[in-house]
């Protein structure tokens, strides 16, 4: 019997600063997961757990304090909002026929975003990687998602208003719910004595909540990706959870199936599926991409693609939408060897992971070496590990808040049947903790099941070291029996016993087990349904299956998969609310790094002068060049406005042609975020782009390289 430790005694918090908080925090959240591991109960662990969330109260209650204190402004997403629209980065599709809700057109800006993201995502995983690209159909038959499981298994738990019928996807409208009563709470405590003015000014609908309920709420925000329909249902009845838009009751919850349908072909008889995702695909064409491999072991296919889904309740803009861009990662390893060859590179990385038994003690997030988290099994192998620390350099790379990521790991009611082990790139965000990247062990069942339905073998054969020798099923077949009992249906019945083989030569190992156990079962007989419904009883006269022995060289096996898939719309979402910021109140900045930015340079002349013409058209033709993208901006605003202009597109370098230019030919580069200026020839500052474009150089370096150049413009 395991002995339990006695719950430590709650330490005084006193006035605890936030970073001592956080120690405390995690310290504590560490000792209840090792008494856990012990088999301390739950009984006795409660005194630490309540300890633990009135560390948490306490250090949430400061950090808002703090917050006030300092009058830091609250993120504007209308703001936000507005300027995409009105800058065209993106805008709802078929806007002039009342447009169609989760659907989106990228504008010129949102498409150079996209494509700049795609471009370094292949530079960063596929050519980093040495990974096989590929491009599949869009359009699936039906039976490749009945094997995958989509058919049975892709669908959402959908509610709907009672009364107007409104279809409403159930965990959003419980998480709108709870947040909206959060959110009331904190604006009603704000207001103080005058609470029920502002509750009538704003017509707020929730009220001050007591310390509990509010702990309550959190929490369930934090867990409800673990909630089936039904534990959702009774939520909704336990909190007295309507409908948002309306206020009325909403029915019980049923399985709504995501996937668009459609008929392949003029007959209606050949169903289809739009992809929901890239991967089967990848699945599909494994035995043409181990070839072209030269049947080397491990390897990975890519690909970038739209996926579809009929989302129930689209929202929050590309966050949640029926037609989207994914890119998506399939690395085949062997199943008794996950280690990686580059995992030294990477084994120091610290990440903020988030991982099962923290979310069930409420520890928070973790903060480990990919190394140390891989030896300790809270990552399930090197493999994994590696490419969550290169998603990790990548979301960086591209400009995320390091402090608004974190890697959320699925907890054993969310994983697959089939899965090692899943965890969520998560990326903070205006609606919260957002999925984002999915980085999965999706073990070998893809390719399982692709070959079982199919009778295709994808597998691996690799030489042994030495020959070894192992007992194996054979299926003896009686062709007398056979032919003298079916006569004309013989053939039917060959046919059957064929899709018992793995190869051409080999029996399906599984396959003969199964029918020899229905055999012996049966009394020697089992009956079977030929593939075209025809039904037949066999006999161990007319096939036996036997044990023999056989001396193999080579190892036959079926890869697992270790599967990154990468939600671009959503990081895109995010990442520009990382990056947005207010110079003042007139002006908004997109800080994208360079390598991202839509467009790297603004090209402006300090007036309408012709005689800057020529070396306008010198610049620009530089720019293209060197591949740079760039606007030029010859309007009648202020050169202040045209920068600002551009800030809020995120271009981070400006040109302009002033007088000086037409005496020496030198021209002036404004760095968008500090706003500070060099000056150098034309060739010498287009270089200067070209290098932080690349990454080979920072603006830093270039200030220490070329005279400063200051102006009264802004």
């Amino acid at each position: 019997m395991t002995q339990e430790a006695p719950p430590t005694p709650p330490a005084e918090t006193g006035a605890l600063t936030l970073e001592q908080l956080d120690n405390e925090i995690d310290k504590l959240g560490a000792q209840i997961r090792d008494l856990k591991k012990h088999g301390t109960t739950k009984e006795a662990l409660a005194p630490l757990v309540e300890k633990l969330q009135k560390l948490k109260k306490n250090r949430d209650e400061l950090k808002a304090a703090e917050d006030a204190k300092a009058n830091v402004p609250k993120f504007n997403r209308e703001a936000l909002d507005s300027l995409l629209t009105r800058r065209f980065f993106f805008a709802q599709s078929f806007k002039i026929y009342g447009g169609v809700a989760g659907l989106y057109d990228y504008g010129p800006v949102g498409s150079a975003l996209l494509n700049n993201f795609l471009d370094i995502w292949r530079k960063h995983f596929v050519l980093e990687e040495d990974m096989l690209e590929i491009e599949c159909t869009n359009i699936t038959p039906e039976s490749v998602f009945k094997t995958s499981g989509h058919v049975e298994r892709f669908a959402d738990w959908m509610c709907k208003d009672v009364k107007t019928g409104q279809p409403l996807r159930q965990d959003h409208v419980v998480k709108q719910v709870l947040k909206e009563r959060l959110d009331d709470h904190e604006k009603l405590l704000r207001a103080g004595k005058d609470a029920e003015k502002e509750k009538k000014r704003l017509k707020l609908k929730g009220s001050v909540l007591s310390s509990e309920t509010k702990k309550e709420y959190e929490d369930l925000l934090e867990s409800l990706d673990n909630y089936t329909g039904q534990e959702l249902y009774q939520l909704m009845l336990k909190y007295e959870i309507k409908s948002p838009e309306t206020g009325n009751d909403l029915s019980e919850p049923q399985m709504f199936n995501l996937m668009f349908d459609t008929q392949i072909g003029p007959t209606g008889q050949f169903k289809g599926f739009l992809r929901p995702e890239t991967a089967q695909g990848h699945f599909l064409n494994f035995n043409k991409l181990l070839e072209f491999n030269n049947g080397r072991m491990p390897f990975a296919s890519a690909s970038v693609g739209k996926s579809f889904r009929n989302e129930i309740a689209p929202r929050a803009g590309l966050m949640r939408v029926r037609e989207f861009t994914m890119a998506e990662i399939e690395y085949y390893v062997d199943p008794l060897n996950k280690k990686h060859v580059r995992f030294s590179e990477v084994a120091n990385i610290e990440l903020p992971l988030y991982s099962a038994d923290n979310q069930l003690s409420g520890g928070g997030i973790l903060r480990m070496t990919v190394g140390e988290a891989v030896g300790k099994g809270i990552i399930n192998n090197e493999t994994l590990g590696y490419f969550m620390a290169r998603i990790w350099l990548f979301l960086l790379r591209i400009g995320c808040d390091k402090g608004r990521v974190r890697f959320r790991q699925h907890m054993e009611n969310e994983m697959a049947h089939y899965a090692c082990d899943c965890w969520d790139a998560e990326i903070e965000n205006s609606t919260g903790w957002t999925e984002c990247i999915g980085c999965a062990d999706r073990s070998a069942y893809d390719l399982t099941a692709h070959s079982k339905a199919t009778g295709e073998k994808l597998v691996v054969r690799e030489p042994l070291p030495e020959p070894i020798t192992r007992d194996i099923l054979v299926v003896e077949i009686g062709d007398k029996a056979i032919s003298s009992t079916f006569k004309g249906d013989t053939g039917k019945v060959r046919a059957w016993i064929n899709t018992l083989k793995g190869t051409e030569t080999a029996w399906d190992q599984d396959r003969a087990a199964a029918l020899k156990k229905e055999l012996g079962t049966g009394g020697g007989k089992t009956d079977i349904t030929t593939v075209d419904g025809f039904k037949f009883t066999l006999t161990d006269a007319m096939l036996k299956v036997v044990q023999k022995s056989e001396k193999i060289s080579i190892r036959e096996f079926t890869p697992n998969v270790i599967e990154p898939s990468f939600g671009i719309g959503r990081i895109l979402t995010a990442l520009i609310e990382h990056v947005y910021w207010s110079r003042d109140e007139q002006r908004v900045v997109l800080s994208f790094p360079p390598v991202i930015a839509p467009y790297k340079c603004l090209v402006l002349p300090i007036s309408n002068n012709a005689d800057f013409q020529p070396h306008i058209r010198k610049a620009v033709t530089e720019l293209r060049k060197l591949g740079l993208s760039n606007r030029m901006d010859d309007s009648a605003p202020s050169i202040g406005k045209r920068y600002s202009r551009n800030d809020e597109l995120g271009t981070p370098f400006g040109i302009t042609i002033d007088f000086e230019t037409l005496k020496d030919g030198t021209v002036t580069l404004r760095e968008r975020d500090s706003m500070k200026q060099i000056r150098g020839s034309v060739s010498d500052i287009v270089g200067v782009i070209k290098d932080v474009v690349d990454e080979k150089s920072t603006w830093d370096e270039a200030t220490k390289r070329f005279p400063s150049f200051s102006t009264g413009e802004e």
